[in-house]
């Protein structure tokens, strides 16, 4: 095939696929997370103490008064409609990552938790879109700058049609499959 005839066509690839080939290429420096967010790369730093102690304690609750047989994965890497994202926290059925890529579908996902850090705007708006675009029961926001917990609940086409927040401090009620009231107390 001659340039004149060539299939340019064959060879095109759109700006999302370009941009999502770009992000799986990134080599962020250890303790650095990235994440494609409604089409943006988003590379953050390690979390400070605060952030890891509220996720330490809202997985030690869970373990200790849930029913279901739940796993936790920190850092998990979910295939969103809209991105990749990694959750601070992923509550997935029994054994529903065994097998899985780093970058997978939430498959089995029951609850994804974010706590704020240094972009909370992406945890409260375009995370929780995502989250509930792709179908993710329960989200769960530690929000650090407003001193609330909020739980996002039914998830439908762009967002979660249940919001319940509580200031830090009041219990917030986890529905099935966690069946137990959160202690939010400490967790700010």
């Amino acid at each position: 095939m001659t340039a004149a005839t060539h299939d340019w066509t064959a060879s095109w690839r759109s700006p999302e696929e370009e941009l999502l080939d770009a992000f799986l290429a990134l080599d962020t420096p250890e303790g650095f997370k990235a994440e494609l967010i409604e089409g943006e790369i988003v590379v953050t730093p390690p979390p400070d103490g605060d952030h890891e102690t509220a996720i330490g304690r809202i997985v030690k609750q869970v373990f200790r008064q849930c029913p279901a047989d739940l796993d936790f994965a920190p850092g998990k890497g979910l295939i969103v409609p809209d991105g990749r994202y990694i959750p601070d926290g992923t509550f997935t059925v029994a054994d529903a990552m065994l097998g899985k890529e780093s970058w997978s579908s939430p498959d089995g996902v029951v609850m994804v938790m974010e706590v704020t850090s240094s972009r909370p705007g992406k945890d409260r708006e375009a995370k929780r879109r995502g989250y509930a675009e792709a179908g993710i029961p329960l989200y769960l926001l530690v929000d650090r700058q407003r001193d609330e917990i909020v739980l996002y609940s039914h998830p439908r086409v762009g967002d979660y049609a249940a919001t319940n927040a509580v200031p830090v401090g009041d219990p917030l009620p986890l529905p099935e499959p966690f069946d137990f009231e959160l202690s939010t107390d400490r967790l700010t």
